[in-house]
């Protein structure tokens, strides 16, 4: 099996001015590409090139670092772009009424999840995502995901600085809020509850 570059939902420059197009050139056209040019050629000689890309990584988990980076950051990565859309950020009625029952409220989510993201040090992930029937914010490290803790993902932001540095320069803050204001298409997310 071979990995592809998934084709995204919306125009290079779509995202703008929250996400320039020379910011999903580079994020998008270069490093994600080159996880998955990287992935191909570790999983050539690999007995887990059949698997698919979930199988994948769970199984290279703690057992082999290059495969998992770079399958970790392949799917995180497709999460990222298929939860934006230019004109996001609206809340649905269905969103709205399972993070205030999760939460308190929508607001004290987003101060949560955008601290959560602050709170990561170095290069990771912060995610919303499912344990059973309960949900909660987590952040993981380089390319870690809520899979490898038995979790099923439901929203990620990536807080590696080539996600925000051209447009936010070291303002992960301003990047966040930006994400989660203006960028989040809440109608995939509620896809990823059911």
């Amino acid at each position: 099996m071979s990995f592809e570059l998934n084709k995204l939902n919306y125009a290079i420059d779509g995202l703008a001015p929250f996400m320039s197009q020379e910011t999903l050139e580079y994020h998008y056209g270069k490093h994600h590409q080159t996880y998955i040019t990287n992935l191909n050629k570790l999983l050539e000689n690999s007995d887990l090139k059949e698997k698919s890309l979930i199988e994948i990584i769970k199984a290279s988990h703690n057992v082999d670092a290059a495969i998992f980076n770079n399958a970790a950051q392949h799917y995180n990565h497709i999460e990222f772009w298929n939860s934006m859309m230019p004109n996001g950020g609206k809340i649905t009625p269905t969103i709205e009424k399972v993070l205030t029952e999760s939460f308190g409220s929508v607001e004290k989510f987003k101060e949560q999840i955008i601290n959560a993201g602050l709170g990561v040090f170095g290069s990771g992930w912060v995610w919303l995502a499912k344990d059973g029937n309960k949900l909660e914010i987590i952040k993981c490290p380089n390319a870690e995901n809520p899979l490898v803790h038995g979790k099923t993902p439901i929203l990620g932001c990536d807080v590696w600085e080539h996600s925000y540095y051209i447009d936010y320069r070291n303002k992960r803050a301003d990047f966040l809020k930006a994400w989660f204001e203006n960028l989040i298409n809440w109608e995939y997310v509620e896809t990823k509850l059911q």
